[in-house]
């Protein structure tokens, strides 16, 4: 049995000793942990790995539809020099499973496996919230999660709402009949970011032209922090990956990253935040982006209103 170093242990060490796949099962999930686990493996230049991850208490609970599309952004992808594949299923039959196993493979073979308390989420893995976990017996464990998994269905299948409930984005944004653009009320907090610059123009290369150089994606951007707003913890810091609901409908997946924690980024592809935004001023892929198309766009700054330590509300309307 160990408490601590959870996260070494359980999802990197493994991969150390020639793993190649780790097969997930847990009772509850968020694809903010799900992205944090990708990235890191990125930023750690681990060797390539393949990633199945299975949410048994989905017929209890449901989902939220922030969190559902969320896995379904994630789902089914390659990401370059850290996991050939990932793929997410929602446990569809009853009865739900309240379990948590963390099985890694190696040519197919079990080769570890771990259970204990520890959900797929970033509490557990990430912050400093205490967790037991201990080894189990890796035949047993790929025997018990194949038999589960026979009973769910992938998050992206046609026919996923007729076997999950998917509840609406949040109670406090659920309970408008209407488009939403401000939150208020007991408990919500807000901070406005500037698109611009302290000289009060678009950065050349940086902001939502980081990519505005020679060998990047000219799609990459990320939003200003100033440091004032970083040191209030009002967006979670150490790397952690939250989910943004947007205005128009979209779901984020956005972390604080860079030196002294200056910049909000999409993580995963820092270019899948400046395509959002140059399709929402109206611009074509990759455009450099000018103080003058914010200026026709109605406004050069956004709103977040956070509404849990891992969920927030982005305003970019006019």
């Amino acid at each position: 049995m160990f408490t601590n170093n959870i996260a070494q242990r359980i999802l990197f060490a493994p991969s150390l000793q020639g793993a190649d796949t780790l097969l997930i099962l847990s009772g509850y999930a968020t694809p903010n942990m799900a992205s944090w686990l990708i990235k890191s493996f990125q930023e750690q230049s681990m060797s390539s790995v393949n990633i199945s991850l299975l949410i048994g208490m989905a017929p209890y609970d449901g989902l939220s539809v922030p969190i559902h599309e969320g896995f379904k952004e994630l789902h089914g992808k390659a990401y370059p020099n850290a996991v050939e594949s990932f793929t997410c299923s929602y446990v569809c039959e009853n009865p739900p499973v309240h379990a948590n196993l963390y099985i890694w493979l190696k040519d197919g073979t079990p080769m570890l496996a771990y259970t204990g308390s520890a959900d797929f989420v970033q509490n557990a893995f990430v912050s400093s919230r205490k967790e037991i976990m201990e080894c189990c017996d890796p035949d047993e464990a790929l025997k018990f999660f194949e038999n589960i998994e026979a009973n769910s269905i992938y998050c992206n299948h046609s026919e996923v709402e007729e076997h999950i409930v998917l509840r609406p984005t949040h109670q406090i944004l659920d309970a408008e009949n209407k488009p939403i653009t401000t939150l208020a009320g007991e408990g919500i907090f807000s901070t406005t970011l500037s698109l611009l610059t302290n000289k009060g123009d678009v950065g050349e290369k940086s902001g939502l032209n980081w990519g505005q150089r020679s060998g990047r994606n000219r799609n990459q951007a990320y939003i200003h922090l100033p440091a004032r707003i970083a040191k209030t913890d009002f967006f979670p810091l150490n790397k952690q990956h939250f989910t943004v609901i947007t205005d128009d409908g979209h779901t984020l997946l956005l972390r604080v990253e860079q030196q002294n924690n200056k910049a909000i980024t999409t993580p995963l592809s820092n270019a899948q935040l400046g395509e959002y935004f140059r399709n929402r001023l109206g611009l074509g892929n990759g455009a450099f982006v000018t103080k003058q198309d914010l200026l026709n766009y109605g406004r050069t700054d956004i709103t977040f209103y956070k509404i849990d330590d891992e969920q927030y509300f982005m305003d970019f309307h006019v």
